[in-house]
């Protein structure tokens, strides 16, 4: 690590590697990081394409990045202090655990893990760790949810909680990004088949060993969608995430309809229910909120697409308002900043990296999602 001064001096500058080099990676964190050029430099770029990793090198500020395809080379290696996790699902595990063996701390994108075994051991590895892992639920690091925390901590009852997240195809967000992701496939066909095997085994173990419930074509389905899969993935992680923050874990889960492309969950909470719809569909629209209602006041949080740089995340306040004439009504919007939670999120990784933290977002934190989705499967 660079050299660090305290007070509004100059940051430790981490040396970071990015493992996985998709998506996420083309489109929000090279460009993230390269952004945060006085807390970051990327040294160090690892994928199973040379194509990708020629691409992406050449995306990279502040000096040419080392490549190679091989995690344990990029993860062992004194040129990396810290490690973001931006690969296929399946390998986040063994790699979040060789970053800790190696007291590196390790952003991983979310899921952490597929099941209780393998999230479990993670926790393990943490526990003969100096560093830690930071789970990348950025919906959380927004200015205007943590201003929302402080709002629905001020309501004197919770009367009902609505969670949306029915957006459009990524694609129709990414390909209009301004970012001009590419994919690649100079790989070995053999290395896909591993890892959709390696996938369909965890999640078999979550759902038959750890949740008691049966591996069908649906159950699989649903599994993937929630928390497993590809395209909707990450809506649930992100929404129960979020909603665990706000007001903890619900005792039960009253119903649930687990169909494609939209799927919704009725969560019973002490004195209150929570419904969440989700879902994927062709409308280019990103509606994903979090609306609290209590007898007096309505506070509702509003996320766009995290792939599109510097569209705000908003809080908006209804309330009721004593007037001379009777009950009033009060509107407010607020958008505190454009500065993205992608960028939030990093900016608090940082600071744990180099202070020895432990994130909010943490291992022990994303195994209640997974407590979540086991209730939804056993109640579905």
């Amino acid at each position: 690590m660079a050299e660090a001064t305290n007070g509004n001096g100059p940051k430790k500058v981490l040396k970071v590697g990015i493992i996985g080099l998709g998506e996420v990676a083309q489109v929000s964190h090279i460009h993230v990081l390269n952004n945060l050029s006085s807390h970051y430099r990327i040294t160090y770029i690892c994928d199973v394409s040379q194509q990708a990793l020629e691409h992406c090198s050449k995306k990279v500020t502040g000096g040419t990045p080392k490549t190679t395809s091989s995690p344990e080379e990029l993860i062992t290696s004194p040129d990396t202090d810290v490690v973001v996790l931006s690969n296929v699902n399946a390998f986040h595990p063994s790699q979040a655990i060789l970053a800790l063996q190696h007291n590196k701390y390790v952003f991983v994108e979310k899921p952490l893990a597929l099941n209780y075994r393998d999230l479990d051991a993670i926790i393990a590895a943490e526990k003969t760790s100096e560093a830690r892992v930071f789970v990348g639920y950025q919906r959380r690091y927004a200015e205007a949810f943590l201003d929302a925390l402080e709002e629905v901590g001020s309501m004197d009852k919770i009367e009902y909680i609505r969670v949306r997240d029915i957006i459009g195809q990524n694609s129709s967000f990414v390909g209009q990004s301004g970012t001009f992701p590419k994919k690649y496939t100079d790989f070995q066909k053999d290395a896909t088949t591993e890892i959709h095997s390696t996938e369909e085994s965890m999640v078999k173990t979550a759902l038959i060993d750890e949740f008691g419930v049966k591996a069908t074509s649906n159950s699989m389905s649903f599994q993937s969608i929630t928390n497993f899969g590809l395209s909707p993935l990450r809506l649930g992680v992100h929404d129960f995430s979020a909603l665990r923050e706000l007001v903890g874990m619900p005792s039960r889960v009253i119903g649930a309809y687990l169909g494609l492309p939209i799927w919704n969950v009725l969560f019973e909470y002490q004195g209150f229910p929570v419904m969440y719809e989700s879902g994927i569909i062709d409308v280019p629209r990103f509606d994903a909120h979090i609306e609290i209602y209590s007898q007096r006041k309505i506070v509702r949080v509003d996320y766009d697409t995290p792939y599109v740089k510097g569209l705000p995340v908003i809080m908006t306040i209804r309330e009721k308002i004593d007037s001379a004439k009777g009950d009033g009504y009060q509107e407010r919007t607020i958008r505190k900043t454009y500065e993205d939670p992608f960028t939030l999120e990093f900016l608090d990784f940082h600071d744990c990296a180099t202070n020895k933290k432990s994130p909010k977002t943490s291992a022990v934190d994303a195994r209640e999602d997974l407590d979540l989705i086991k209730m939804i499967m056993q109640a579905a």
